[in-house]
């Protein structure tokens, strides 16, 4: 059979061709991005995330976020909510603190006072948007967050949902943002966003079928936004404002269910948490997130993979790179033998012809 799985799971993608100038992400390339675990490493080592997300409606995103985030290697993630809020969504996460956003109605954040309480709790990397409710509270502090200062300090964030489409009502958003953004819109969010900045998303071209549209569509958003865009899709594409692009190799129809893409959201962010580079994070994120599916695509078919499946697949495929990255790092040993003595513990190798 032509389309065989093939290592982690993934199907052999051989015959697409990225468009040119494009590199197509893979096993090897990823691999040479996973971040450092050190061994005496603590929770705090590996990056604090602080994720605003959910809603009454929409629970689901928020609790996806959160576990896709632990899932993919932060050390610690915070779910900031309305404090009417809280008590709901402290009885569903478990590994997740919580913490409560002043309020001026029910449900409704209170904009400077939520601000403060944020920029007080100590992070690395923030996730805005999935299953917000839509308002003009909401809508206020989501500006007052990518303009403000954090000390000199301005930890990167990622974008999704309803960020997103507060963003696309706001004209030229992108001039006051304080901090490295990286945003994730499938197609129609994209095309919301290319409207906002003044164009006619029908020149962009097809976003849904033609990679050669997508990746110019992409790479010129990032340009004139200044952030990391992350175009989902089947081959979603990721644009840096410098120009570099990059597309994943997947093709996947069990992954269009809801909520796969809070579940890349929370990936992505972790990998900021931990220190990545915005494109590197998006890049990595992507290419975890696609190789989860592929997994669970090979044990339940092309259809019925729900987005809750997909965290549990995370470190798995993670461990898998980094396996590939521990065997691309010259002269390390593989097997099952003894690893070489270490020096610095072990005394320093014992001279010739002692008895040591």
């Amino acid at each position: 059979m032509a389309d065989r799985p093939v290592g982690f799971g993934r199907r052999d993608h051989a015959g697409r061709v990225a468009p040119a100038g494009t590199p197509s992400l893979d096993d090897e390339s990823m691999a040479r991005l996973l971040p450092d675990r050190a061994k005496r490493g603590h929770k705090g080592t590996f990056g604090k995330l602080l994720v605003m997300a959910g809603s009454l409606d929409y629970a689901g995103a928020a609790l996806l976020v959160c576990r896709a985030s632990g899932r993919a290697g932060a050390g610690l993630v915070t779910l900031a909510v309305p404090e009417s809020l809280q008590p709901l969504f402290a009885s569903k996460v478990v590994e997740a603190t919580t913490m409560a956003l002043p309020e001026d109605d029910v449900e409704e954040v209170d904009p400077e006072p939520a601000l403060a309480k944020i920029l007080d709790n100590e992070h690395d990397a923030l996730v805005i948007g999935p299953g917000l409710r839509p308002s003009l509270a909401a809508a206020d502090l989501l500006r007052l967050i990518l303009t403000s200062l954090e000390e000199g300090l301005n930890p990167p964030a990622v974008l999704d949902a309803e960020a997103l489409r507060t963003l696309a009502s706001v004209g030229e958003w992108w001039t006051g943002v304080t901090r490295p953004c990286v945003l994730t819109p499938h197609a129609g969010e994209f095309a919301r966003l290319r409207a906002g900045s003044g164009h006619d998303p029908a020149e962009d071209g097809d976003l849904n079928e033609d990679d050669e549209a997508r990746v110019r569509a992409a790479s010129a958003a990032a340009a004139e936004w200044g952030h990391v865009v992350v175009l989902k899709g089947a081959n979603t594409v990721i644009a840096a404002p410098d120009g570099a692009t990059a597309m994943a190799p997947f093709e996947n129809p069990a992954m269009a269910t809801g909520g796969t893409g809070d579940v890349l959201a929370g990936t992505i962010g972790a990998l900021l948490a931990q220190g990545l580079a915005p494109f590197d994070a998006a890049r990595l994120g992507v290419y975890l997130h696609g190789l989860a599916g592929e997994l669970v695509r090979d044990r339940l078919g092309d259809a019925g993979l729900l987005a809750g499946d997909l965290p549990e697949a995370l470190p798995i495929v993670r461990k898998r790179l980094a396996g590939i990255a521990e065997r691309l790092q010259a002269g390390r040993r593989l097997g099952f033998g003894a690893r070489p003595a270490d020096p610095d513990r072990d005394g320093g190798p014992a001279e010739a012809g002692t008895d040591e």
